[in-house]
């Protein structure tokens, strides 16, 4: 929902640029750094060693002069450097909420010192390997494997020492200029995923609507993945700074600074060396990203004005008649008494009838959700609001309840670090499904997000909010709090891209949590601390699988959440960018996301819209949403939008499967559902910069229009062979990869499936319910023209609404899939794990699409399934063949012509291995 931030001008962000880049002191100034004075091995296998500082000065604070560092090699692939004040304990990201493993505790000396340790000394893992040198003290990382260091902080001309105060932690490492860089976020990119240097990189939650680019956004997550080629070979590593605090990153292309203002470096070393093994090495230590029901991989609609019931019901129908897909309806406030949370307006929304239409939408197997925000309404007559004050679960300024005011107008802020608070919450969500059974919840605003700044009051004597103009102006009696450290720290992150101060338009940073938590040190965690208690209050209602978007994420949020984007703009570049702010969520462990699809405001053009949906429908998750003042935008609005809807949707819901699978690939192994190319094709370096298409999964590629006026797009294809998902016979081919210029017209998207793939398909629907009980194909694609392939491709399914998503419980079924060509005979094959649940369904397999198989030898022939020729079983199976055409001729590429194989009417069940072939002079001896 869209705030008061501003959207910053020009001339502003210009302003923000110099400042950003123009820092009143280089470390070089701040100080001399540390001395290693001991070290010696912990009880745990790690390393424990003492540094001194070697001078002190009063830049940003005073230094902390004895500092305690830790290393461990925690996996095989996996390293921990942690430096905290070896004297007393320090913030940190609280242990209970991100589960890891705990350093040993500060305070004390472990065991017997030893004094002035080897000038140069390795700590050696598997792979990755601790140096360090002791005066002044510095660390670096390399791969065993080939010795390339991956992370130094010895400095150089480009930076100064390690640096230590209580509210300044700075340290800097050198980078090759061939790197490429990736994360850092959140913020919108304009020029792509790939980092580019001497941008700004703040990392601090912030209510700061999308459109402002290169700006600290809704999000926090303090790493990178590295991507080098070295030699020809693709190496790739993650580097995570585990600190909640605001900081700035400068990334300079040689060099990347570290500038935090408190906390610890916790620094955890992911070794990959392949971008899906970093990541799934990455979910490993911050939490496997959640399963999702199914349902959430359909289409949602959404929008903010929905003004009252009758709205959403002729939402919902007029899908229906323009036969587009839609799965869920969603409501932003509008359904609200009062814009107060757990509530219904009894006049808009009123109970009875609300009940009787998701009792209908419900039977047609549609899901509702609804958002939620996280300042709950001062209000005596409010039941969410007394039991909350009865219960003290607001953040405190000064022993009172911190005031604010979001849309109810004056409200407090649940304290989701104090487990009372947890329990209440819990609780509340437990009532209002009770009086509203919703599939799900939409947590927004948590970042977290307040229209005024400083300590207010409510006016005397006047309504507020006064129920005109704009719901973002403040109306409270406010004054500025700058009397402590932590509400003026003394250095200055680049926070909104004006470096401006840091509780600006959000909670008093001297404000405290539990236990005396400072806001100052917990604040990039709200959004996360709140999508963990809400994710545990959804589940303790009947069981079932939570699903949660959340705008304001951290590091692990992915283990409880979806996310999408935030407030974007209804112009190309919001388009562009969203492809990267995607491509990045899944590098962060959350692979559910997706943008505002046509954007949330202003009211985009026909075209634009157009262009969207043909991108949005392959966002993992895929819904439009619009803002109050914007006019109507859902998709059957235009007719052109309405085909493109149609097509792009269409394709959607035939890939169902193959999404839903993606979801429990990343579920157990981390791995995005929207992925970069240099995922797949990490040797090939012409994709690195690559964001105007992604890949879903390993199979298919999205090359969308991304521009104005364009009915042709230019595509990047990586080395081998690609088939169009809308018309199979349609090939690009090439040996070493190109740019190709493909056909675009308005109502057409560009989708092809990768060699040596097994996609899972169903004939697809208008809700997801449906389209699960349909007949599943499978498209098998080789090399084209080659006598020799092999191919392979997975399957699963559950009942999707199980707390967990897993083989053993008795309602789920997993299917390896292989196919091979060789000798003149095609084979395909299943290997079921687990297939008593696709029994009970029913599920079979009504047709195989074979493509790339070698032209000019005929029909295939012998058709055998399960070791008996189809003619003895009586099936009326029907065989098709038709030629490929190549956008890129095969002739040029030295290949020979190649054909498609349909073979349609089978019923072979999913849940049983089956086995079928034919043959096919397909090596050239007929």
């Amino acid at each position: 929902m869209v705030t008061s931030r501003i959207v910053f001008s020009s001339l502003s962000l210009l302003v923000a640029l110099i400042l950003c880049f123009s820092p009143i002191h280089s470390s070089n100034t701040i100080g001399k750094g540390y001395r290693l004075i001991s070290i010696e091995e912990s009880p745990d296998g790690g390393f424990i060693g003492y540094l001194q500082v070697k001078q002190k000065n009063k830049i940003y604070g005073s230094d902390i002069t004895t500092l305690r560092l830790y290393v461990k090699h925690e996996t095989d692939t996996r390293l921990r450097v942690h430096i905290t004040d070896a004297k007393k304990q320090r913030w940190e990201v609280p242990y209970n909420l991100l589960p890891r493993e705990q350093p040993p505790p500060v305070g004390k000396v472990i065991g017997k010192s030893r004094k002035s340790p080897i000038t140069v000394q390795e700590l050696s893992g598997s792979e990755l390997i601790f140096s360090y040198t002791t005066d002044p003290f510095s660390f670096a990382v390399k791969r065993k494997s080939n010795g390339q260091t991956i992370f130094n902080t010895s400095s150089n001309s480009a930076f100064g020492e390690m640096v230590f105060k209580d509210q300044y932690l700075e340290i800097s490492t050198s980078l090759p200029k061939d790197a490429s860089i990736y994360g850092l976020g959140e913020n919108s990119q304009a020029n792509g995923i790939k980092l580019v240097p001497n941008e700004p990189y703040t990392l601090y939650t912030e209510d700061v609507s999308a459109i402002n680019l290169n700006t600290d956004l809704y999000g926090s997550h303090p790493v990178y993945m590295d991507l080098r080629n070295v030699g020809g070979k693709p190496y790739a590593h993650a580097v995570l700074l585990l600190n909640s605090n605001g900081m700035d990153v400068f990334y300079r292309g040689t060099s990347l600074t570290y500038k935090v203002i408190g906390g610890v470096f916790d620094f955890h070393f992911v070794a990959g060396p392949s971008p899906l093994d970093v990541v799934d090495q990455y979910t490993s230590l911050i939490g496997r990203p959640a399963p999702m029901p199914y349902w959430s991989l359909g289409f949602h609609q959404c929008r903010w004005g929905y003004r009252n019931l009758s709205v959403i019901e002729d939402v919902v129908d007029s899908y229906q008649k323009a036969k587009i897909p839609l799965d869920v309806i969603w409501n932003d406030d509008d359904h609200m008494d009062a814009k107060k949370d757990f509530t219904l307006s009894p006049i808009s929304y009123p109970r009875a009838k609300l009940l009787n239409f998701l009792d209908r939408i419900h039977k047609m197997g549609m899901k509702y959700v609804v958002i939620n925000d996280p300042g709950i309404g001062v209000n005596s007559s409010y039941g969410v609001y007394q039991r909350g004050m009865a219960s003290d679960v607001f953040i405190k300024y000064e022993g009172k309840p911190f005031l604010a005011q979001v849309w109810p107008g004056a409200v407090h802020f649940p304290d989701f670090l104090n487990p009372k608070t947890v329990s209440w919450w819990g609780e509340e969500i437990r009532r209002f499904h009770e009086l509203v059974p919703i599939d799900g919840l939409w947590i927004d605003m948590n970042e977290v997000s307040n229209f005024c700044s400083g300590l207010c009051t409510i006016p005397k004597g006047k309504k507020c909010p006064t129920g005109e103009g704009p719901g973002w102006i403040c109306c409270l009696d406010c004054k500025n709090i700058t009397k402590t450290r932590w509400d003026d720290p003394p250095y200055k992150i680049n926070a909104t891209g004006v470096t401006a101060p840091i509780g600006f338009k959000t909670i008093a940073t001297s404000a405290l949590h539990y236990n005396g938590v400072r806001e100052y040190d917990a604040h990039s965690i709200y959004g996360f601390s709140e999508t963990v208690a809400t994710h545990k209050g959804l589940l303790s209602i009947e069981g079932k699988r939570p699903f949660i978007l959340s705008r304001s994420t951290f590091v692990g949020s992915g283990k409880y959440a979806a996310h999408w984007t935030g407030d974007n703009q209804g112009t190309w570049q919001s388009l562009q960018v969203s492809i990267s702010t995607m491509l990045n969520f899944g590098i962060f462990g959350v692979p559910m996301v997706g943008s505002d699809i046509c954007g949330f405001y202003p009211q985009p053009t026909e075209e634009l819209c157009n262009r969207w949906i043909e991108v949005g429908a392959f966002y993992p998750f895929s819904r439009d949403h619009a803002n109050y003042y914007s006019p109507r935008q859902e998709l059957y609005q235009w007719d052109t939008v309405a085909e493109s809807a149609r097509n792009a949707l269409g394709m959607r819901y035939k890939i169902l499967p193959y999404l839903y699978t993606l979801n429990y690939e990343a579920h157990m192994t981390g791995a995005p559902i929207a992925r970069p190319l240099f995922f797949s094709f990490p040797e090939y370096t012409e994709c690195y910069g690559s964001s105007r298409q992604f890949l879903l999964g390993s199979g298919l590629m999205v090359s969308p229009v991304l521009e104005q006026g364009k009915t042709e797009v230019e595509a990047l294809f990586p080395p081998g062979s690609w088939y169009h998902m809308f018309d199979m016979t349609q090939a690009v081919v090439s040996k070493k990869g190109k740019r190709v210029t493909l056909p675009a017209p308005l109502n057409f998207v560009n989708v092809h499936v990768y060699q040596n793939t097994i996609l899972p398909m169903q004939r697809g629907g208008l809700i997801s319910k449906e389209a699960r009980t349909t007949p599943f194909s499978l498209v098998i694609t080789f090399p084209a023209g080659a006598s020799e392939g092999y191919a392979k491709g997975k399957l699963y399914l559950d009942e999707d609404e199980l707390p967990e998503m897993k083989l053993g419980n008795g309602q789920s079924t997993y299917v390896d899939f292989y196919a091979s060509v060789g000798n003149g005979t095609v084979k395909m094959w299943s290997e079921v794990k687990e297939g008593k649940f696709a029994l009970s369904k029913g599920w079979v397999i009504e047709k195989v699409s074979v493509l790339g198989l070698r032209g000019g030898a005929g029909q295939a022939s012998e058709i055998v399934i399960n070791g008996s020729p189809v003619s003895n079983e009586g099936k009326k199976v029907e065989v098709s063949l038709k030629e490929h055409t190549y956008v890129v001729g095969l002739e040029e590429e030295g290949e020979n012509k190649s054909v498609m194989v349909e073979v349609r009417g089978l019923e072979m069940l999913v849940g049983k291995d089956f086995n079928m072939s034919w043959k096919m002079g397909i090596n050239g001896a007929n």
